[in-house]
């Protein structure tokens, strides 16, 4: 979270460590745990239906900067949570004898959908107001119900479905598009209609060929990527969390990631925390809306290089249109 508090908190790094995992009581292969990466990998637990993970703990802090500050009833909470289900554990975390807060947080199997995401907060009382946020894991952890191997977030999923008489019913109201950006799980997905348009995922898969081939491949990747970055901002700036004072702050994962690199071409010369208040003082008060828009089209079309692919396009067919004699 990145935001300005009214109140002292805590300037050292609070580090969340996933110690071990267990899958209905059976301690899951350190393989399937990356401390590099923060992230569990659950999908192959050894068992093709599992009930209950539990998650043991280790977090340092610092330890003197805590025991001396303006602030008592200190409380660690870590808090395992995913979107997709609107699923919230919480578990509070107590003082193990090496100086480190220890504890377990269970993740219920039929609760979570795909990726459930690992923080720990520290709460306490400041200024005689409990409940205050003091800190976070300065990085959060990834738990992956459906991933093999533990890896960091991806930006974005591509997943190929017909979306006609594919597995996936809701697709079914636009079998007519060639693919569909979706933004409200962890993970962005692309999903291409495999029935809309011949040929268009081999031409996407492919690499090399001929000319043309390759001009209808850029092309075609290049909308699919301004499309989605369109989508993904406007789902990050539609899901604010807001500070005691109101303030919008960043939020977290690939939203925080969108955002940031956004938010300097849709409202240039502001920083990050400025801009955000000041998109979201136009939303609400209705004004000056239609230029955002301008500029989050101009922020998608950078990252997606489609002024560089479209001259790519402009001189591929100049030098066919060349080489055949044409004029």
């Amino acid at each position: 979270m990145t935001a300005v508090f009214p109140y002292p908190t805590l300037f050292g790094d609070v580090e969340l460590q996933v110690v071990s995992v267990t899958v209905d009581n059976r301690e899951l292969p350190y393989a399937m745990i990356s401390a590099v990466d923060r992230a569990v990998a659950l999908h192959q637990s050894g068992r093709g239906a599992w009930d209950r993970a539990r998650l043991r703990l280790s977090v340092s802090f610092p330890e003197a900067e805590l025991r001396s500050g303006p602030w008592t009833d200190v409380v660690f909470l870590a808090v395992l949570a995913e979107k997709a289900t609107n699923a919230r554990t919480t578990a509070v975390l107590s003082r193990a004898a090496d100086g480190t807060m220890r504890g377990t947080i269970e993740l219920d199997g039929a609760a979570h959908l795909r990726r459930a995401t690992l923080s720990v907060l520290v709460v306490g009382t400041v200024e005689g107001v409990a409940g205050r946020l003091l800190g976070c894991a300065t990085q959060d952890w990834y738990v992956d119900l459906k991933a093999a191997t533990p890896a960091r977030q991806r930006e974005i999923e591509i997943v190929e479905v017909d979306f006609k008489e594919g597995e996936h019913e809701w697709l079914r109201p636009y079998k007519e598009s060639a693919w569909i950006v979706e933004t409200t799980g962890d993970v962005p997905t692309v999903y291409l209609n495999t029935g809309a348009v011949e040929g268009l995922i081999e031409a996407l898969g492919g690499s090399g060929g001929s000319p043309a081939r390759r001009m209808l491949r850029d092309l075609a990747a290049t909308q699919i990527a301004q499309d989605a970055w369109t989508a993904m901002f406007h789902t990050a700036i539609s899901d604010l969390d807001a500070d005691e004072d109101g303030t919008p702050v960043l939020p977290k994962g690939w939203r925080e990631s969108v955002l940031r690199s956004m938010l300097p071409d849709v409202l240039p010369g502001r920083q990050p925390t400025d801009a955000l208040h000041e998109i979201a003082e136009r939303r609400t008060k209705g004004y000056g809306w239609a230029e955002i828009q301008t500029g989050v089209q101009f922020a998608a079309g950078r990252r997606s290089r489609a002024t560089r692919n479209l001259t790519n396009a402009v001189r591929s067919v100049q030098n066919l249109e060349g080489a055949g004699g044409t004029r």
